[in-house]
């Protein structure tokens, strides 16, 4: 969930297709503190799908819901290259278009992960339709954890699912239904279904997975958001941090669950943004002592911001299972020394913890865990008012926990610092670009056009979008410009001594056409400076969402999403070098992308105008090894009109669920009705 201009299903205005997804004839914690406490183990879970009433395909709201927002106008200026600096007043160049890679780093496999098919269909069906994926993934011990949405699956290193083959008793309009084995993470974590199709009674919501597999302790963590909800599907504004963590290195068995309240933490930034609060987006790290989570918060009665929060777990006491988990939480507000309009100081926004290769924790001043934020987004300079900036800036923040050890004690006394440093502008992107954006959709994209169509016949009269809609829309959508991100920082990286991030931002590709580019980081913590940055562009493509992994001799891997003029969206990569910097970039091999973006998020008549394209809103790499596991959302698969039609447009063959394009019922199909994003997991040797 990303709260701040991109909250994925946040209030619920539902929409019901008419007849869409029917089924056609298959014969034809309190406030701010830095005090420890315990947190309680509260059972256990595992990748087994919970008791469910199979839906039988007729009516019922297809997603929970889409805030209506405005963001930020794309930066207007123009960013010049300084690649390879040193933080502050380097000597900038035109940006130039990155190469393409041709073998360094040495591609070793790659898979499709997890899809929207599988997100909506798991569970019998008792799930949303959700986009963009928000991606968890972590390797190790021959595994590779997969958590996207809200559904879970656990591969082999040939990407196989290891898990149980759950078909036969998967049950959706009347068939048992492929969806590779996925697990719903609703099961996952013990509570009903997302809904109940049968009633429409609403579970919790869970939102926002991460993944991490600690080699020190042979253990997998899973983290999500969960939102309490009532039956009706109404917000209870309690939320907690769900953390999962394995039994023992093998994630298809047992795991331990233990759960914060996150629903009282915050503080009230210029008197007008009170409690509770939501912790939204999530993420994690560790070292050699602590387990982390962060998360922003944000005030639910009001626009603006409740500061970043962190909340330091004893990694040791996790992973033995222990029933109480020694854990000190720290709000972030107030700790930079950078003005905003509450006064001299920001809050953190969007902390993200660092990640470290095994054997590569900082052991001094009682052990150190290192986080990345940016400054360019009003949480940080607007927080009271939750608007007004500029979106630009020149400064990243490295902020410092010390004393971790002292997690496994019965008191703990973390000490927290920041430091300012200097980088090279960046500033809020443009949207993407994707083949046909601005044009009516064609037949190779089928919802929107399907939502202009008035003229097939189909099993509901004349004209498509009566499968979609109870009320005609406008037939005037076109093929959109997918979301890109804002400027808060990525993944967050500790190795060779220096802490690795990345950024998304606008940059000018060989002095042309507006992009979104990526800006990347090396930072040497015992400096206080940086050690090496600069951007990532090229004239033709966005760069969006970067996610990266580094090994700990300093080589590293990039993961991010491509698209361009003449590019779908695709899974893509560039190695980056504690001395060289970032090199040359690709699509991975089988990651490219087959077709536009055709998510529900992207029209007029299913999200209101403007729509947001959404697309994100994280990706995720991880070391095993001597390899680096990355994972990037792009489309899969192409699917034609007649084919996405099916049934429902009168042919005797085809899925008898709307738009999946499978072979036949049941069969695992591309994609769902109103939407078609997937994922791709690669493993590459730098």
């Amino acid at each position: 969930m990303r709260l701040r201009g991109r909250t994925k299903l946040a209030l619920l205005a539902v929409l019901a297709l008419a007849v869409g997804v029917l089924t056609a004839s298959a014969g034809t914690a309190t406030g701010a503190s830095a005090a420890g406490t315990l947190v309680p183990k509260v059972g256990t879970g595992g990748p087994q799908t919970g008791a469910f009433t199979p839906w039988d395909g007729t009516g019922g709201d297809e997603f929970a819901g889409q805030e209506d927002e405005d963001s930020p106008d794309a930066y207007s200026g123009n960013i010049v290259d300084r690649s390879l600096s040193s933080g502050g007043a380097a000597v900038g160049v035109s940006t130039t278009t990155g190469k393409k890679a041709k073998s360094n780093p040495k591609f070793v496999s790659g898979f499709e992960g997890l899809n929207l098919f599988q997100q909506r269909y798991a569970r019998g069906g008792n799930q949303f339709t959700v986009e963009p994926p928000d991606q968890g993934m972590c390797a190790g011990n021959g595994y590779v954890v997969e958590a996207v949405n809200d559904v879970l699956n656990v591969f082999d290193s040939s990407g196989h699912s290891v898990l149980p083959d759950n078909t036969s008793t998967n049950i959706v309009s009347g068939f048992p239904t492929d969806v590779n084995h996925a697990v719903d993470l609703n099961s996952f974590f013990g509570y009903a279904p997302a809904i109940n199709r049968s009633t429409g009674v609403r579970g919790p919501f869970v939102t926002d997975p991460s993944c991490l597999y600690d080699a020190a302790t042979q253990r997998f963590f899973v983290v999500v958001l969960t939102l309490e909800s009532t039956p009706g599907g109404a917000f209870t504004t309690v939320n907690h941090l769900d953390i999962a963590v394995s039994q023992t290195s093998n994630p298809a068995g047992s795991w331990n669950i233990y759960r914060t309240n996150v629903t009282n933490d915050g503080s009230n930034i210029g008197g007008g943004n009170p409690g509770p609060y939501l912790g939204d987006y999530p993420h994690i790290g560790a070292d050699a002592n602590g387990f982390y989570i962060t998360t922003n918060a944000y005030p639910w009665c009001c626009n603006g911001f409740g500061g970043a929060q962190i909340y330091a777990y004893s990694k040791a006491q996790l992973a033995a299972g222990a029933a109480n988990v020694s854990m000190q939480h720290l709000d972030t507000t107030g700790m930079v020394n950078a003005p905003s309009d509450a006064g001299s100081t920001q809050p953190g926004f969007t902390v993200w913890p660092a990640q470290s290769p095994p054997g590569s924790f900082n052991a001094d001043n009682g052990g150190t865990e290192y986080f990345l934020s940016s400054n360019a987004a009003d949480e940080a300079t607007h927080p009271a008012a939750g608007t007004g900036g500029n979106y630009v800036s020149n400064q990243i923040v490295l902020w410092t926990l010390t004393n971790t050890a002292s997690l496994n004690s019965g008191s703990p006394a973390l000490g927290l610092s920041t430091k300012l440093l200097p980088v090279g502008t960046y500033a809020i992107p443009p949207k993407q670009r994707q083949p046909g954006s601005g044009t009516p959709p064609g037949l190779g994209v089928p919802q929107g056009h399907c939502i202009n169509d008035t003229t097939t016949a189909t099993i509901a009269g004349v004209g498509c979008w009566r499968l979609l809609f109870v009320g005609q829309p406008a037939h005037d959508e076109v093929v959109s410009r997918p979301d890109s991100n804002d400027t808060r920082m990525q993944q967050v990286f500790y190795a060779n001594g220096k802490v690795w991030g990345a950024l998304d931002t606008a940059l000018n590709p060989d002095g042309g056409q507006q992009r979104a580019g990526i800006a990347w980081y090396v930072v040497n913590p015992n400096a206080g400076k940086v050690a090496l940055s600069g951007y990532l562009g090229a004239a033709g493509h966005d760069f969006t969402y970067p996610s990266l992994a580094v090994l700990g001799n300093g080589r590293g891997i990039m993961a991010f999403t491509d698209t361009g003029d003449s590019t779908f969206p695709s899974a893509a990569y560039a190695s980056i070098d504690a001395n060289a910097g970032i090199g040359e970039w690709n699509d991975v091999p089988g990651g490219e992308g087959a077709a536009a973006d055709d998510g529900f998020t992207s029209y007029k008549s299913q999200v209101g105008n403007p729509p947001r394209t959404r697309w994100g809103d994280y990706g995720a790499a991880a070391v095993d090894g001597n390899s680096i596991w990355l994972a990037s959302e792009y489309i899969a698969h192409a699917c034609d009109y007649a084919t996405w039609g099916g049934r429902f447009f009168g042919a005797t063959t085809g899925d008898n669920k709307l738009g999946t394009c499978a072979a036949s019922p049941g069969a695992a199909g591309t994609r769902a009705a109103i939407g078609n994003w997937s994922t791709f997991i690669s493993k590459f040797t730098p």
